[in-house]
């Protein structure tokens, strides 16, 4: 029962993600090595399944670097690379035409299992491919040939977006064809940005080695299409801690927002399930770059109420917070500020002037378990100070009876009750027995 009640609070917690995600567009982007994987490929397709089912339009764009390799070695070739890309002369161009066309048939059969008792069991997935992307040569490059390496030109999106309407998944590989009928190959990162871009995906998802890291080396989870690309060019990448290739493919991110993509994600091919965390957790598993921010501290609204509540209410069970109604709240809205971060609401807090005694009490913090460390409450402590000071008013007071410590922590110091305000005096509840601190401002 104890799994059970588990699976439905997760049931219920992926609902607004199920609503917002029907009928969208997901560019979902990979190199070679995540199909060399089979099992972990094989949990991924699984995967993929479960977004085909919710009717959401995807696009899978694969690269095919390792298989290439492999195929060069067979033959006794050697691969070449300059700049992060390869030469490809005529015989490696064979060789990825070769490992593409290997790639597209083992993908095709993968998404088109249907055996019962298993992930895919009446998938019935529809799967097109096609000629979608025009080419160019990226020619000579720093005194090298790159030969038939080349960059997209152009994205055939009406034809990929009819295709979106009669199939499932559009499958589209690492090749570009030019006016005058020659193949070409290109970057996998580069046609996922481009047909991204071009689809105004709402989101695009790209499948790297390592993620950027803070210095306590945890995952950096947000950036900005800025910040993105501003990591993705540092030499080293010392402070992300980023490879090569996660590089390579946080700059086609960032790129791929400021051209108009909703939302882009790194996400790391070696963590089982990251394809559905990433997506369907509030926190996920990867990093997401957006345009602007998404966090934001700002005046709450009516419509904040109901995330509000949500953070309040447990505080005000275990006796940390006075019980506060949903009509109280309203009316009280625009003594209060929120923390919201990608649409919800996930900490709160609330400053009440008396102008006659110059202060102000500080009320009602509530911050979301899951983002107690984040400086959230500081965050809100300081704008509210802010608001004060805007108010010219002196000293905050607050009443507590479980965070004296958080308090002290800050630069508050601890007084009697004698020391409110007449108006809040009378108000005060000697059976709460609440501390009081103040802070001069």
């Amino acid at each position: 029962m104890e799994n059970a009640g588990s699976f439905v609070r997760w049931f219920r917690q992926v609902a607004p993600y199920v609503h917002d995600f029907g009928g969208r567009t997901f560019v979902i982007a990979f190199g070679g090595e995540m199909v060399a994987d089979r099992a972990r490929f094989e949990s991924f397709i699984h995967d993929v399944n479960v977004l085909a089912s919710l009717e959401i339009r995807l696009v899978l764009v694969h690269g095919a670097r390792p298989q290439v390799d492999a195929e060069m070695k067979a033959k006794g070739l050697r691969s070449r690379y300059a700049q992060g890309l390869r030469i490809t002369d005529e015989q490696a161009l064979t060789a990825v035409k070769h490992a593409a066309g290997v790639l597209r048939v083992e993908i095709e059969a993968l998404l088109s299992q249907g055996l019962p008792d298993s992930p895919m069991a009446r998938a019935q997935i529809r799967v097109a491919s096609g000629n979608y992307i025009t080419a160019r040569p990226i020619g000579v490059r720093n005194g090298v040939d790159f030969q038939f390496t080349g960059a997209v030109r152009k994205v055939d999106a009406a034809a990929l977006a009819a295709q979106l309407d009669v199939a499932d998944i559009v499958l589209v590989p690492h090749l570009g064809y030019s006016p005058t009928g020659e193949v070409f190959n290109l970057a996998w990162e580069d046609v996922a940005e481009s047909v991204a871009v071009a689809l105004r995906a709402d989101k695009l998802l790209m499948y790297t080695d390592r993620l950027p890291t803070d210095r306590k080396d945890e995952v950096v989870s947000e950036l900005t299409a800025d910040e993105a690309a501003a990591l993705a060019a540092k030499k080293g990448n010392a402070t992300g801690n980023l490879s090569p290739a996660a590089a390579r493919a946080l700059e086609h991110l960032a790129r791929a927002v400021e051209g108009g993509v909703t939302r882009g994600h790194l996400v790391t091919r070696r963590a089982p399930g990251s394809l559905l965390l990433e997506l369907f957790t509030h926190a996920g598993v990867g990093t997401m770059v957006t345009a602007d921010a998404v966090e934001k501290l700002r005046p709450a609204r009516i419509e904040d109420v109901r995330g509000m509540l949500a953070l309040i209410e447990p505080l005000e069970a275990d006796g940390t917070l006075v019980k506060r109604s949903r009509e109280l709240l309203e009316a009280e809205i625009g003594n209060f500020l929120v923390v919201e971060h990608d649409a919800r609401i996930v900490g709160c807090a609330a400053l009440y002037p008396f102008p006659d005694d110059k202060s102000a009490e500080f009320a009602c913090l509530a911050v979301a378990n899951e983002y107690r460390d984040a400086g959230y409450g500081e965050r809100l402590l300081k704008a509210c100070e802010e608001r004060a000071k805007g108010l010219r008013l002196r000293k905050l007071f607050a009443l507590t009876t479980h965070a004296a410590h958080w308090f002290l922590e800050h630069g508050w110091r601890p007084a009697g009750v004698a020391a409110l305000p007449e108006r809040r005096k009378a108000l005060y509840n000697w059976r709460r027995g609440s501390k009081v601190f103040l802070k001069r401002i």
